[in-house]
């Protein structure tokens, strides 16, 4: 019996250790992949973007959501759903549909919107005056911005009250009242 238990034991440290190298690896070439294209990981992006707004980057990743208002909007996932960006067609004017769901190289620029408490005011008196821009598939708001930005409330007057609380907390930790979200405005795109 302890016998099999050991034989059991080895053979399961060795299968994990197989999974694990090939998890490893297959990492690995994607990340070599991406390198080779010259094209930065979304996560490397999103990690260095208040150093690399307004310059021109080339970018690499699965596309997870087209806007589906005139697909002006893509969102490009990159480690996984948490490491998201937005990109704006821009003077493209529109992404092919055909983008979601595949892998998407772009390139365009990097900026920064900021959320601050002026723009707080201005969007409740846009609630106010009933004229605020109706976008996603709820009032709550397109989910794949929400998630983009790390958000979780599901009304405009609770989105306000979370960017309101994160900015009390950002600026506690780091004197900066407002909050900063990175997009990137397409020059041009290819489906991988």
């Amino acid at each position: 019996m302890k016998t099999r238990v050991l034989l059991f034991a080895a053979i399961a440290a060795t299968t994990f250790t197989f999974v694990a190298c090939g998890n490893k690896q297959a990492k690995t070439n994607e990340t070599a992949a991406v390198e080779q294209s010259g094209a930065m990981e979304i996560d490397s992006l999103l990690a260095n973007a208040e150093t690399l707004a307004d310059q021109a980057v080339t970018i690499e990743g699965v596309c997870t959501h087209a806007c589906k208002h005139g697909a002006t909007k893509i969102f490009l996932m990159g480690s996984d759903d948490t490491q998201m960006i937005r990109v704006e067609a821009g003077k493209l004017g529109s992404f092919d549909t055909k983008c979601v769901n595949s892998f998407v190289r772009v390139n365009g620029t990097l900026k920064e919107q900021r959320v601050d408490e002026a723009y707080l005011q201005q969007w409740e008196a846009q609630l106010k005056a009933a004229n605020a821009e109706k976008h996603g598939e709820s009032e709550g708001g397109c989910s794949s911005e929400k998630k983009a930005r790390g958000e979780t409330a599901n009304t405009p007057e609770k989105r306000i009250a979370d960017f309101r609380a994160q900015i009390a907390k950002r600026q506690a930790e780091s004197g900066k009242p407002y909050l900063s979200f990175y997009y990137l405005e397409a020059t041009d795109y290819e489906i991988q």
